[in-house]
């Protein structure tokens, strides 16, 4: 059995996958902040969803920047230098285990599942934080796979601010006290839509996607806000730049756990 693990700033999903990529079981429990408390909860989930099954390998999606198995930062965990790959190899000892960012995985799952496939597809995930993840041609694009999105600095209020700080979930739930489920409001929807435009109007120009996924809790609720978020961009985008397609995300709460099993694939088979 194939482990993933959809590691998020409040509760992490582990799915057990079948050799035919079904899922056979998953479990979810909050994401602890402290590492320690961490293992030994996903040692637990881990244990729940293999059963008497054997662990084929074990793939960890972390919100945040990862290089050689190491979370830099992990901006909604408090995680800094967090060697995620041995304190897993330590507690998992003899499986395979691949450690990537979550949106890059998110979009490497959604890119390969589109109806009409493009060559750069960006997957963008709005949820506790912000990430998004770039495909070129099938594969999590190397150039792009440390950026964060979330972290760009763009002009919101009058001032430079990070655009995960008043667009994602979370901040949309502190300034409105409505998560995206319980919005009925269109002018709140009107506010959503506005405040994630401004970290595209700065991503588009740069990247220049064949189309953008919109995942994450916001990804759920896309139709609440997608045609307001639409027309902004198609009015403030400079004329040169058109407006990318812009479509939910098939699986937007659980595109990443996909994301893991289509890279543990690719992973092994190439070694």
């Amino acid at each position: 059995m194939l482990i993933t693990v959809d590691t998020g700033g409040t509760k992490t999903l582990v799915a057990g996958f079948l050799a035919d990529g079904t899922i056979k079981t998953q479990t979810k429990f909050p994401t602890p902040k402290n590492q320690t408390e961490y293992i030994t909860a996903l040692q637990a989930a881990v244990s729940q969803v293999t059963g008497d099954d054997t662990t084929d390998a074990i793939v960890l999606a972390l919100p945040g920047t990862i290089r050689d198995g190491v979370a830099l930062w992990c901006n909604n965990l408090g995680w800094k230098d967090y060697d995620a790959q041995a304190a897993l190899e330590a507690a998992f000892p003899g499986v395979p285990i691949l450690v990537e960012n979550d949106a890059n995985l998110a979009g490497l799952s959604e890119a390969r599942q589109l109806d009409q496939p493009v060559a750069r597809p960006l997957y963008v995930t709005i949820s506790t934080g912000i990430g998004a993840g770039l495909v070129v041609d099938g594969k999590i694009d190397a150039g792009m796979k440390h950026s964060e999105v979330g972290r760009a600095l763009v002009e919101y209020n009058g001032k430079a601010q990070e655009w995960e700080s008043f667009a994602s979930g979370g901040a949309i739930y502190r300034h409105h006290g409505q998560y995206a489920r319980d919005i009925t409001d269109p002018d709140i929807w009107q506010d959503v839509a506005y405040r994630i435009s401004r970290g595209f109007l700065a991503v588009i120009p740069i990247i220049q996607p064949d189309t953008i996924i919109i995942g994450g809790s916001m990804g759920t609720y896309f139709g609440g806000y997608s045609q307001q978020l639409i027309d902004i961009l198609v009015d403030e985008l400079p004329p040169h730049i058109p407006c990318p397609p812009i479509i939910a995300a098939k699986h937007p709460e659980e595109a990443v756990i996909y994301g893991c099993y289509y890279y543990a694939l690719d992973e092994l088979a190439a070694k």
